[in-house]
C-alpha cells in the first residue's frame, strides 16, 4: 500500500494533534502577533511583508473592497441571498462572477506592466499600440465607466505611493510605467488611471506574482460581497430578480 502522506504535499500548514504550525511557525506565535494583512501575505507567499510596506498592501485592499450593486458580483449575490441559500452560497456567487472582464482587469494590467518593464520602457508606446491590435481597444487599468475624469479610490492611493517612494520603501519603476501609459493614452483624450491600474502598480511594486493579485482583489471584494448580503438578508425580500416584476423583457422570437 503507497504512503498517503505522499498525496498532498504542502508547505504551507504541519498540523499534528495538538500542534498547528503554518509556514513553519506556531499558530499560536502567530494569533495576537500577526494582523489579517500580514497573514495574508504570510500564507500566500511564504514571506515576512516589510513593515514599512504592510501599509501598502493593506491600503490596496481596503480600496476595493465594494463599487455598489451594479456591479454583477455584488447584484447576483444580493439576489442569491434572496433565494434562500446560506450565507457562504452567496457569497460563492458573488465571487464566481469575478472573472476577466469583472474583476480580471487588475491582473491584466499588472502582467502589461511587467511586459513593459521587461521589455524597456522606451518601447512602451510600441507595446501600447501592439497590445490595442492584440487584445482590444481598452487598456487594462485604464478609463472608467462612471468615473471619467478620476476615481477618488486612485487618486487616494497615488498619495501613499508617492509618498512611499519619497521614502524610499518601493522603487516606483511600476508607478513610472503606469504613469507614462496614462500620458500616452491621454495624447487624445483624458484617460485616467482606474482602481485596477493603481492596485497594480501596489502589487507589482511589492514583487506580487500577476495571477495572485487577482486572488488578493477577491479577498478584498469579499469583503463588499459578504456586507451586501448581509444587509440584503436583514431586508427580507424574497426572490429578487434583476428588474423590477413588472418589467417586461424584450422577446424577439416568433
Amino acid at each position: 500500500m503507497s504512503d498517503v502522506t505522499k498525496w498532498w504535499s504542502t508547505e504551507i500548514i504541519d498540523m499534528k494533534p495538538g500542534s498547528i504550525n503554518l509556514r513553519g511557525k506556531p499558530i499560536e506565535d502567530l494569533i495576537g502577533k500577526k494582523s489579517f494583512v500580514e497573514m495574508i501575505w504570510f500564507m500566500t507567499t511564504g514571506e515576512e511583508i516589510d513593515s514599512k510596506k504592510l501599509f501598502l498592501l493593506e491600503a490596496a485592499l481596503v480600496s476595493s473592497v465594494d463599487h455598489g450593486p451594479q456591479a454583477p458580483s455584488i447584484s447576483a449575490a444580493r439576489m442569491s441571498a434572496t433565494c434562500g441559500v446560506a450565507i457562504n452560497n452567496s457569497l460563492a456567487t458573488g465571487i464566481n462572477l469575478l472573472g476577466d472582464i469583472h474583476g480580471g482587469a487588475g491582473q491584466q494590467a499588472l502582467e502589461l506592466y511587467i511586459d513593459i518593464q521587461t521589455k524597456g520602457i522606451e518601447n512602451l508606446s510600441q507595446i501600447i499600440n501592439d497590445y490595442k491590435q492584440v487584445k482590444n481597444i481598452y487598456i487594462p487599468g485604464f478609463g472608467h465607466r462612471f468615473h471619467k475624469s478620476n476615481d477618488p479610490r486612485t487618486i487616494r492611493l497615488l498619495e501613499i505611493v508617492d509618498e512611499a517612494i519619497e521614502r524610499k520603501i518601493i522603487k516606483g519603476e511600476y508607478t513610472e510605467i503606469a504613469r507614462k501609459i496614462e500620458q500616452e493614452l491621454s495624447k487624445k483624450k483624458n484617460i485616467p488611471m482606474n482602481i485596477d491600474g493603481i492596485t497594480a502598480v501596489i502589487y507589482a511594486e511589492l514583487g506580487c506574482p500577476a495571477p495572485l493579485s487577482r486572488g488578493l482583489f477577491c479577498l478584498s471584494r469579499s469583503v463588499g460581497i459578504l456586507s451586501h448580503i448581509w444587509e440584503q438578508m436583514q431586508q427580507g425580500e424574497r426572490i429578487k430578480g434583476p428588474t423590477p416584476p413588472d418589467y417586461k423583457w424584450s422577446y424577439k422570437g416568433k
